[in-house]
């Protein structure tokens, strides 16, 4: 495989996957096809920079949910590189590190449009754009007009190429499947069926006792 990542279109889809949910898998499955990705990588983060002022799933249960989530894709990897490194999980890091280790592939950063909104707010914003081709997803209830206007903004400031996703619209948070479980509601049909049976064995995100 590393013969095959040294040149091919290899995606990165990184996030804290707090939980990992059909979301990010039906996203990440419309970029490879979209943008023919041998690979892609689902890349949890360690420390997520952002998200410092709340409490964190253990990386551990995070990592095992994407293994559990990504193992019967013959083109989905989960990868530890963010989790075995120390300090925050800085996305710039991560590129460096992918681009050093396989210099002619083409990178493919596939986010969000919330986080697009807020890239001038991460590290290094201009070095990351240079290292990836950034693909972005567009959630139900996005404001595309805003998203167009930003990504136009950024390719004039930077020298980047911002591309929009055509995926199919599924309007899934880790945030609410959080509180659902809190609350004692289902995740059948919004998480993979292991990653909820490990949700439930390990008894995340709950206030109450476990439903059947």
């Amino acid at each position: 495989m590393q013969q095959l990542l040294d040149t091919c279109r290899l995606g990165i889809m990184g996030g804290t996957f707090d939980p990992i949910h059909l979301g990010h898998l039906v996203a990440a499955e419309a970029a490879r096809e979209q943008f023919d990705l041998e690979q892609v990588l689902f890349v949890p983060a360690r420390l997520p920079p952002h998200k410092q002022d709340r409490e964190i799933t253990p990386a551990e249960h995070r990592y095992a949910m994407v293994l559990l989530a990504t193992a019967n894709h013959p083109r989905f990897v989960a990868s530890r590189v963010e989790l075995d490194r120390p300090g925050p999980s800085y996305t710039v890091d991560t590129l460096r590190l992918l681009r050093a280790e396989h210099p002619r592939a083409g990178l493919c950063f596939i986010t969000g449009a919330d986080a697009l909104m807020e890239l001038d707010t991460w590290k290094d914003p201009e070095e990351l754009l240079r290292l990836c081709r950034m693909i972005v997803v567009s959630r139900p209830g996005c404001d595309r007009e805003r998203l167009r206007e930003k990504a136009a903004d950024l390719q004039r400031r930077m020298p980047c190429h911002i591309e929009e996703l055509a995926a199919p619209a599924l309007a899934i948070s880790s945030r609410d499947l959080r509180q659902r479980v809190a609350e004692g509601k289902s995740l059948r049909y919004l998480v993979p069926r292991e990653v909820r049976d490990y949700i439930l064995k390990h008894h995340l995100y709950r206030r109450g006792a476990a439903t059947p």
